[in-house]
Parts: structure tokens; sequence; C-alpha cells
């Protein structure tokens, strides 16, 4: 139920560039102080058009696995490359770019991750940078928007059929969010959140297959659309899960993040848990780099073209001594 070690006993980092860096900057810390309020829990209230909305889209999803092999190769094309691109919003984007700020992106290349985040309909950049600060700094307690704790449903979609616990809003107001308030990109997908969503989630994967190569829009709707979205709905929901339940904990055993396979593939690489809740502002998220990670080496392809910088990298130092320190004795070497 721990998370990484206090705020100031954490020791510093290098970036990849080289710079000394300090380490993460206090809203993504576990915060040790935090205790749950004694008595019963607040009794839950469902969000009825959630529901049915999750409930027609799975099942809309389900439909479309039916129309693949009617779908063109040029269609299965553009679906896994929309797949990639609002995965990618989610990971390079909202994730390790504007929640954790482990490098640092150019102008195009916040723009690009912004449309992708808007491909992906998981809320705006602000909102779930917010709420994924809020999961870290309140892991696994009341206050964390998909408490592992409750269960493996609740923590993959039922967080998001119920009103939010009111910790959880509560310490979600208190968090330090001006880098976000500042960031003009951020500002213009959250003022234009809703038109940018039926333009990048839906229009865009339906239309293009339609018009460029003939696919019928029914094809079009419910393979590169509705099934590529729900798909990447539910990638992002096992790290929340699976992620928090099953595998191994060789960088500190006293958290429930794990290290799972299956879940570094469905999530380009959002699977080393247990290393991303030790060590937050690492911009890899794990110690092996590129390997199965897809987001780390895109991360490295926009250092290479001058659109990214100053990646932040735990020292192998570090690593080992955490290991040593704090791991169950399952750390592997690569």
């Amino acid at each position: 139920m721990t998370g990484s070690e206090p705020f100031e006993k954490q020791q510093q980092h290098k970036s990849v560039n080289g710079d000394v860096c300090s380490e993460a900057a206090g809203e993504d810390a576990f915060d040790h102080t935090y205790e749950e309020k004694e008595g019963p829990k607040p009794s839950k209230i469902f969000v009825w058009r959630n529901i049915i909305l999750m409930t027609l889209l799975h099942l809309g999803a389900v439909y479309g696995l039916f129309l693949i092999p009617s779908a063109s190769p040029s269609t299965l094309l553009w679906t896994m490359t929309c797949f990639l691109i609002s995965a990618l919003g989610i990971t390079a984007g909202a994730h390790r770019l504007w929640s954790h700020r482990t490098y640092k992106a150019s102008l195009p290349l916040r723009i690009f991750l912004a449309f992708g985040n808007s491909m992906a309909f998981q809320n705006d950049i602000f909102e779930w940078a917010r709420d994924h600060r809020v999961h870290h700094k309140y892991s696994e307690t009341d206050a964390d928007p998909h408490n592992a704790r409750r269960g493996f449903f609740f923590s993959h979609i039922g967080w998001l059929l119920v009103r939010k616990h009111p910790d959880v809003i509560e310490k979600g107001g208190k968090l330090e969010l001006s880098d976000l308030l500042g960031d003009k990109v951020v500002m213009f997908q959250r003022r234009h959140y809703k038109l940018s969503v039926l333009l990048m989630c839906f229009f865009i994967p339906m239309f293009v297959p339609w018009y460029f190569w003939g696919e019928s829009l029914w094809v079009a709707y419910f393979v590169p659309a509705l099934l590529r979205y729900t798909l990447v709905l539910n990638a992002t929901w096992l790290v929340n899960s699976a992620a928090h339940m099953w595998g191994n904990r060789p960088y500190d055993q006293n958290i429930n993040p794990r290290e799972n396979r299956f879940v570094t593939f469905s999530a380009i690489g959002e699977g080393f848990h247990n290393y991303h809740h030790t060590f937050p502002y690492d911009y890899a998220t794990s110690e092996y780099g590129c390997k199965l990670n897809l987001t780390t080496c895109f991360i490295d392809f926009m250092c290479f073209l001058g659109l990214a910088k100053d990646r932040k990298r735990v020292s192998r130092e570090v690593v080992l001594s955490r290991i040593q320190r704090t791991g169950e004795g399952s750390h592997r070497s690569g």
C-alpha cells in the first residue's frame, strides 16, 4: 500500500542528455501522510449514462471482430496505425510527458500527441494527467481514482461507472497543476475536446478507408473506429487493473504494482509497472530501455529528430541499490 520512498529521501538522477535533474516534482510522489477516513465507506452512485454507453461500445466492438474478415488489408493496416497513434497519445503524451514530465517535447510533437490523445478518447489531457497524479500520490487508497484494492473490475472499468470517491475529488483539487494550465496545447485541446474527439476518434478513422480505397462505411466505422477505440481503452485499463495484481515486484515488494509482460505488450511498454511506481520520473518506465517498449523507442526517435529532449533516466546504481533494499528477489538482468 505504500509507494516510492519519501520524496526527501530519493536521490538525484541524470537526464539522457547528461544534465543532473531533481527527482519527481512531488505531485506524482506517494504521500505517506495520507490516512483513509474511519467509518463506513460512501455508498456507490452509479453513472447510468456511462454504464449504457460502455455496454453499447463493447457490444459494437464484439460485432466489429466479426467484420474483420471482410475488411481489406489496407483497412486493417489503417486500424493498426490508428491504434498506435491513439496509444501514443496516452503513453508518450498524457502519461510520460504531461503527467510525469519525464521529457520535454517541441510544439509540433505536443500537437501530434494531443491529436493522438483525442483519438484515444480517455478524457482530455488536463483531466487525464490530474487523475494520474492523484493515482500515484495516493495509490491503492480511497483517494486513488482506480484503487486496485477494490478489485479487478473496479480498477479496470468500474471506476468509470460510478461517482468518484470524495477523497479523489478533494485531493485532485489540491494538486499543483500550473504546468498543465500554462500549456497552450493542453488548454486548447481541453476547450475543444468534444469536437476533437468526434473528428479524431470517430470521423477520421472511418472516413480515410472509405474515401481513399473504397471500404464500406459500415466496416470503416466498426473496425478502425469502434473496435480500435475499444482495444485502446482496454489496453490502458489493464495497466490499472492487471498490472496492479499479477506479476513480480523486483524493485519494491511493499507496493502493489507489478511487472506484467502481457500488459507491456498490449499497452506498448506500460507494463513495467513495479519499476514505474518506484521511479515515476524515468521516461522509459523500465530499466531495459526499448526492450518490449515501443513508447520508449518512439520518444528516443523523436529525440533523434530533434523534436524532444531532456529525457530523465534513473542511474543504474540507484536501480541496483533499490533492488537490494526493497525488491522481492525476482529481478532479472535483462
